[in-house]
């Protein structure tokens, strides 16, 4: 399992456009995500598969996986819900 690519992130474009527009999460690299000082989503690609490691609360990562455009909009909602806001 790698980090992703550029070309990957495109596969994700309309997640990556959700997720860069909350105001609480700061994106440092592509596809690596900040939440005050510490690591909150990040993504990878195995096997042709896209997955999310995100920390929805706890010190924790929790692996999703976000091939499908529905996987992408279900964690969409999921990120909202953890930042207490709507999408």
């Amino acid at each position: 399992m790698r980090h992703v690519r550029e070309d990957d992130l495109t596969r994700l474009s309309a997640l990556m456009a959700l997720v860069r527009a909350f105001p609480t999460i700061r994106e440092r690299t592509p596809g690596v995500f900040y939440r005050g000082g510490k690591a909150f989503l990040h993504f990878h690609e195995d096997g042709g598969e896209l997955f999310a490691d995100v920390r929805f609360c706890g010190a924790e990562f929790e692996r999703v996986r976000v091939t499908a455009p529905p996987e992408q909009r279900a964690l969409g909602r999921r990120i909202a819900a953890a930042l207490d806001t709507s999408v």
